[in-house]
């Protein structure tokens, strides 16, 4: 089992920045993708980044350019920076653990909070 702690989120004018991170403990395999989605009222889930045990990443086109996602294997955590932020970026962002070795297993955190005001 693996259990997912985000902190980072919070309330933020537009044109602001926030850093979510989010510490990862229990068992990950070597082959894994840790990353974030997020959901806002009214909306499904949407993937916002994600980032691969070899670097590799994955941005929603509505964040590229503005967010960047990074992550720490010494300490099992990601982190997604978020510059000019806009009230569309409002929703609870959730961070994502997907590893696998003959067969996947997935892991949510609870959600944080993010809000943009204009």
């Amino acid at each position: 089992q693996v259990q997912l702690v985000e902190s980072g989120g919070g309330l933020v004018q537009a044109g602001g920045s926030l850093r979510l991170s989010c510490a990862a403990s229990g068992k990950i395999f070597s082959a894994n993708a840790m990353g974030w989605y997020r959901q806002a009222p009214g909306k499904q889930r949407e993937l916002v980044a994600t980032m691969t045990s070899d670097s590799s990443t994955n941005y929603a086109d509505s964040v590229k350019g503005r967010f960047t996602i990074s992550r720490d294997n010494a300490k099992n955590t990601v982190y997604l920076q978020m510059d000019s932020l806009k009230p569309e970026d409002t929703a609870v962002y959730y961070c994502n653990v997907l590893t696998w070795l003959f067969q996947k297993y997935e892991y949510w955190g609870q959600g944080i909070q993010v809000t943009v005001s204009s």
